[in-house]
């Protein structure tokens, strides 16, 4: 592998981890309801004797702006659905009626807020250390270079030299995001 390609990866890698922290950070709510909040993070539903994604087994929409409404592509699982709903970290209180699950979404208390700030801190720092991961396979393919001749000694600093700039911007782009999710967060 040559050193251009090899900083394309370790800078894809990192682009990911933003990626991820940006999908993660759709999933936890501002001030409406807003359907990534149940469909992104993880509530896992138990039905037919697997688990599955919500995402997977029903519709999710927000006809009012503190009201998700879930529709079960089987209404079997309506059960199974609002249970896995009320275990998840969300703290929500579901209501099945006919063939839909009614998710009223209450509004953010203060102590909610900074509950949920916490959850925005554990979901960046989480992003960084995967950005960790990401650098440390970058040192790691330079010095595999250096030991294969594809780099000399100035060139793998050089490189490495790279890497650590590029960790650098993406943990800065990870505090920012970070820092603006708990800004909205904190608007009331």
């Amino acid at each position: 592998m040559d050193p251009d390609t090899a900083i394309l990866e370790v800078e894809d890698a990192m682009s990911k981890c933003v990626d991820y922290l940006l999908h993660e950070f759709a999933g936890v709510r501002t001030g409406k309801a807003s359907p990534a909040l149940i469909e992104n993070l993880d509530v896992h539903v138990h039905a037919y004797g697997a688990v599955s994604k919500l995402k997977s087994l029903a519709v999710i929409n927000s006809p009012e702006p503190r009201m998700l409404v879930v529709q079960p592509f089987d209404p079997s699982t309506t059960r199974d659905i609002e249970r896995a709903i009320r275990e998840s970290k969300l703290n929500l209180n579901p209501a099945a009626a006919d063939r839909s699950i009614r998710v009223p979404i209450p509004e953010l208390s203060e102590e909610r807020r900074r509950d949920m700030v916490k959850l925005i801190k554990q979901l960046a720092e989480e992003a960084k250390v995967r950005l960790r991961a990401a650098r440390k396979e970058g040192m790691d393919s330079a010095k595999k270079m250096k030991a294969d001749n594809l780099l000399t000694e100035d060139s793998q600093k050089d490189f490495e030299k790279q890497v650590q700039e590029l960790t650098n911007q993406f943990t800065k782009k990870i505090d920012e995001h970070a820092v603006a999710k708990e800004a909205d967060l904190m608007k009331v």
